[in-house]
């Protein structure tokens, strides 16, 4: 059984009055706390007071995360994981930039407002029979269809190549709804044989509903859209999801609500 969680916490430099980080950092440990889960990708989480924050906080998870602007000290927003010690060992760990050049720190392209990273962690289990799984954790641009697809298209292109036939955990917040072409080319595939990617969510709730958003500005969205996903290969197989919805008297832990999930591995891919 592997706990799961992807959280988009929202920078903590924001203005956002009542809801900065001040006055929500708590909420957002609690809710991670209350979950408690064996992997985690966080989105917007910057390499200053707010990861220093959750470093000190889950002192019983590792840490891997880079500056999305790669050694620009302005722009500090990373795709941070957090693995739990006891769970699992990080055995290999990298980063790519969602642009022409992914391996470019700082890169950009197809219009995005800023470089755009993804995370990437291998990791064996701590107990028998040690697993190898690899994780992903990223946050696509949201400045039109394109960013969003081609990213969609470099992701599925650097799991497919990095990783063979690993299990793949991979979370995010992709700006794009799952009527998207981008969705389409994670959970789809693109070419024969290529490494067809489950959404959680869908397997736990095949039905469709209209309360799946994740994205709610704090509470004032009526139309709140869901782009925040965990997708897993077909080594894995989720047997429980849930959106955390929780808020302390209207105060909320961020603009995002966090998905967690519970996968098991099966004995053999389908």
């Amino acid at each position: 059984m592997i706990r799961i969680m992807t959280f988009n916490i929202r920078n903590g430099t924001a203005a956002d009055g009542e809801n900065s980080w001040p006055h929500r950092k708590e909420l957002v440990v609690d809710r991670i706390r209350a979950f408690d889960p064996d992997v985690l990708g966080l989105q917007e989480c910057r390499d200053d007071f707010q990861a220093a924050y959750l470093k000190a906080a889950l002192g019983d998870y590792a840490f891997v995360g880079r500056p999305r602007g790669g050694d620009h000290p302005a722009s500090l927003e990373m795709t941070a994981v957090f693995i739990r010690k006891s769970a699992f060992e990080v055995v290999e760990r990298s980063h790519f930039w969602l642009s022409q050049t992914p391996d470019v720190p700082g890169s950009m392209s197809w219009d995005s407002h800023f470089p755009r990273t993804v995370t990437w962690v291998k990791l064996e289990g701590r107990q028998p029979p040690h697993h190898r799984l690899a994780l992903f954790n990223t946050h696509f641009d949201y400045n039109g269809e394109e960013v969003v697809t081609e990213s969609a298209r470099l992701l599925r292109t650097r799991v497919e190549g990095l990783l063979g036939d690993m299990p793949v955990i991979l979370t995010g917040d992709f700006n794009a709804e799952k009527d998207t072409l981008a969705y389409r080319i994670l959970t789809e595939g693109t070419a024969e044989g290529a490494k067809k990617l489950n959404d959680v969510y869908r397997q736990v709730h095949p039905e469709r509903t209209g309360n799946e958003g994740t994205a709610h500005d704090f509470g004032t969205l009526v139309d709140q859209p869901a782009i925040d996903w965990i997708l897993i290969s077909g080594h894995l197989q989720a047997t429980w999801a849930e959106i955390d919805r929780y808020n302390a008297a209207g105060r909320y832990p961020s603009d995002h609500y966090p998905l967690a999930a519970v996968v098991e591995l099966r004995e053999a891919r389908p």
